[in-house]
C-alpha cells in the first residue's frame, strides 16, 4: 500500500495506492515517484475510514482510490523542499534563488490569489464610478519626482535616454487637459533607490485622478475603495477616516504618520526647563530649540538596559540622547528632575509609574527622535493592540520642505502639488509658511498613498517650479509639454496614488512585499532567480552607442 499527496492551487489530497482498487504495477510506480513531480492520477474520490480521517487537512474525510498514475513531469532534482505550514522555510535568499519552488507554497499562492481579487475590486470599484482604465508610457521622459531614474538607452537616438516612470504624474495630468475627467490605473512604477522590506525597486500603485474635484471627494471616493479592498481580507474599516494636520502630527507625535493604535503624544516642557539649572536642556533653549518628551505609564519598571535600548533607537534617529525621568514611590527622581524647582516637578504632571523620556535640540532633531522612542517604548510596554487597524488622514501637508542647513526648498511631495489658496501671500515673502492641497492615507503607521489637488495654471506652475531653483530654461526644457499643456485650457484637477503592494501585504499579514510579489527583487534590487542586472556584451552595448564601464 502506498499513500502520495497531491496538491495543487486548490489544495492538497491524500491519493492511495490499495491492492483492493489499484492494480500491482500502479502501486510499484507510486512507491518510485520523487517528490515534487507532476502526476496525473485517476481514480474514484471517496470517504476514508472514519478512524482514518484528517482533521488537519480541509479534505482530511476523503480521498483519492487510484487505479492509475502518470508521471507528466518528473522532479528529477528538488533544489529545496516544500514546506508544510509552521515548518522551518529555507533563507529567504534560497527561496528567492528558487523562487518558482517557494511559490508552491500555500501561503505564498494564498497571498497572489489575494493579490488577484484586490485588483479586480480596485477595477470594480472604480469602472462603477465612472473611472476609466488608460495605460501610460513606459518609456518616458526622465523628471525630477525625487528619486533616481532607471534610465534606457535609445538605439535610435545616440547619447538619448529614456526614463522608466516614477510614476505616471504627467501623464494623468495631460489626461485631465485631453478631457479624460475620471482616469485610474493599476500602474507599473520604478525608482532607483534604497530599498528595504517594504519597498521594491519596482512596483505597483493603484493611480487615480480626477477633474473638477475636491480633496473631500477624493477622502470620500479613496475611503470607499479601501473600505471594499479590506473587506476581502476580512477587516471592517469604519468611515469616515478620522483627519490630522500635518502641523499637528508633527508636534504630537514627531512624524507625519503616526501610529494610532495607542498614545505616548510628545509634550513640549520646555517653559518647565527654561529657568532650570540642567545644562542641556538651558544649551538647547538658547539656541532656539526645545524640550520635548514622551510619558510613558508604567515605564518606571523598564530596566536600565531596556532603556538604553530605547535610548539607542532615539540616536539612531539623530539625538544625542534621552534625558530620564521617572516616579516611583511618589518622587520624581532622575538627573533633568533635580535641576528643578517642586513647582517644576509638579508641572510634569508624572504618575507613580511614569517614565518620562526628553529630547532637547532642534525639531527637526527631536521629531524623529521621539518618533522612534515612541514606537520602541510601545512595543516594550506591549501598548499596540493585536487585529487592531487605525485609519486616518493627514492634511494640509507644507508646500516646501527646508533643509535647515541651507534654507534650500524642496516640494514636499512633488512640485506639480497646489498651494492652499489661502496662503498664496506668503509664496514670495516666506514660502516655509505655504501650505499644500496635499493629503496622506496613514493605516497603522504606515503610508498608504498620498495625493493633492494639482497646479492648472502654467504661470503658477513656474512660479513654483523657480522657488524650486528650477530657472525658466530647465523648466521648459523638463517640463515644457506639461506647461504647454496647461496653457491650453486645464481643468481644475488632482488625485491620489495607493501603494497597492503595500496594501496587499498588510492585507495578507505578510511581514514583507517580497511576500505578496511574484519575481520579487532583494534587498540589494537583485532578481536571484534569473541573474539580473547582469553584464551586457560589449557587442551589444555597442548598438546602443554604449562602453563597458572598464573601457
Amino acid at each position: 500500500m502506498v499513500f502520495l499527496n497531491l496538491r495543487d492551487r486548490a489544495g492538497t489530497v491524500q491519493v492511495s495506492f490499495n491492492p483492493d482498487f489499484t492494480p500491482a504495477a500502479v502501486i510499484e510506480a507510486a512507491s518510485s515517484i520523487s517528490l515534487e513531480s507532476v502526476v496525473r492520477v485517476e481514480g474514484t474520490v471517496a470517504l476514508r475510514p472514519q478512524n482514518m480521517a484528517n482533521a488537519d487537512m480541509d479534505t482530511g474525510a476523503v480521498e483519492v482510490q487510484a487505479t492509475s498514475v502518470t508521471v507528466l513531469g518528473p522532479a528529477e532534482s528538488v533544489a529545496m523542499p516544500v514546506v508544510a505550514k509552521g515548518s522551518n522555510l529555507p533563507a529567504e535568499e534560497i527561496r528567492l534563488r528558487y523562487r518558482y519552488m517557494d511559490l508552491r507554497r500555500a501561503p505564498l499562492q494564498a497571498n497572489l490569489i489575494l493579490r488577484h481579487k484586490l485588483m479586480q475590486a480596485t477595477r470594480a470599484f472604480l469602472s462603477a464610478r465612472g473611472f476609466v482604465e488608460v495605460e501610460t508610457p513606459i518609456l518616458t521622459k526622465p523628471t525630477p519626482e525625487g528619486s533616481r531614474d532607471y534610465v534606457v538607452p535609445s538605439r535610435l537616438h545616440p547619447a538619448e535616454f529614456y526614463a522608466l516612470p516614477q510614476s505616471p504624474q504627467l501623464y494623468k495630468q495631460l489626461l485631465m487637459v485631453a478631457g479624460m475627467d475620471r482616469y485610474f490605473q493599476l500602474a507599473r512604477c520604478f525608482r532607483d533607490e534604497d530599498l528595504r522590506a517594504d519597498r521594491q525597486p519596482e512596483f505597483t500603485q493603484i493611480d487615480i485622478e480626477a477633474s473638477f474635484i475636491t480633496p473631500e471627494d477624493i477622502y470620500s471616493l479613496t475611503e470607499g475603495m479601501l473600505q471594499a479592498l479590506f473587506a476581502i481580507a476580512g477587516v471592517d474599516v469604519a468611515t469616515p477616516f478620522p483627519r490630522m494636520t500635518y502641523a499637528d502630527a508633527m508636534e504630537n507625535y514627531g512624524c507625519d504618520r503616526p501610529d494610532m493604535r495607542y498614545g505616548l503624544p510628545i509634550r513640549d516642557v520646555t517653559s518647565i526647563f527654561a529657568e532650570s539649572e540642567f545644562a542641556i536642556a538651558r544649551s538647547a533653549i538658547a539656541s532656539g530649540g526645545r524640550v520635548r518628551g514622551i510619558v510613558v505609564p508604567g515605564g518606571a519598571a523598564l530596566s536600565r538596559k531596556q532603556v538604553d535600548e530605547i535610548e539607542l533607537a532615539a540616536k539612531s534617529a539623530g539625538a544625542a540622547g534621552l534625558m530620564r525621568i521617572k516616579c516611583a514611590n511618589g518622587v520624581v527622581d532622575g538627573a533633568p528632575a533635580k535641576a528643578l524647582t517642586d513647582a517644576g516637578r509638579a508641572e510634569l504632571r508624572l504618575s507613580d509609574g511614569d517614565l518620562m523620556l526628553l529630547v532637547a535640540g532642534p525639531d527637526h532633531v527631536s521629531n524623529p527622535a521621539l518618533d522612534r522612542t515612541r514606537q520602541d517604548a510601545a512595543r516594550r510596554m506591549s501598548l499596540v493592540p493585536e487585529g487592531a487597524n487605525k485609519l486616518m488622514w493627514v492634511t494640509d501637508f507644507p508646500m516646501f520642505a527646508v533643509d535647515p542647513e541651507t534654507g534650500r526648498l524642496d516640494a514636499m511631495h512633488h512640485p506639480f502639488t497646489a498651494p492652499n489658496p489661502e496662503d498664496f501671500e506668503f509664496l514670495d515673502s516666506d514660502p516655509a509658511r505655504v501650505r499644500a492641497l496635499a493629503y496622506d492615507v496613514i493605516l497603522n503607521g504606515t503610508e498608504l498613498g498620498g495625493g493633492s489637488i494639482r497646479i492648472g495654471d502654467p504661470a503658477l506652475q513656474r512660479r513654483v517650479l523657480s522657488l524650486l531653483g528650477i530657472d525658466s530654461a530647465t523648466a521648459e526644457e523638463r517640463f515644457g509639454f506639461l506647461l504647454e499643456a496647461l496653457a491650453a485650457g486645464a481643468p481644475p484637477h488632482g488625485g491620489i496614488a495607493l501603494g497597492f503592494d503595500r496594501i496587499a501585504m498588510l492585507l495578507a499579514g505578510a511581514p514583507s512585499l517580497r511576500d505578496v510579489i511574484a519575481f520579487p527583487k532583494t534587498t540589494t534590487a537583485r532578481a536571484l532567480f534569473e541573474g539580473a542586472p547582469t553584464v551586457i556584451p560589449a557587442d551589444e552595448l555597442a548598438a546602443l552607442h554604449l562602453k563597458p564601464a572598464s573601457a
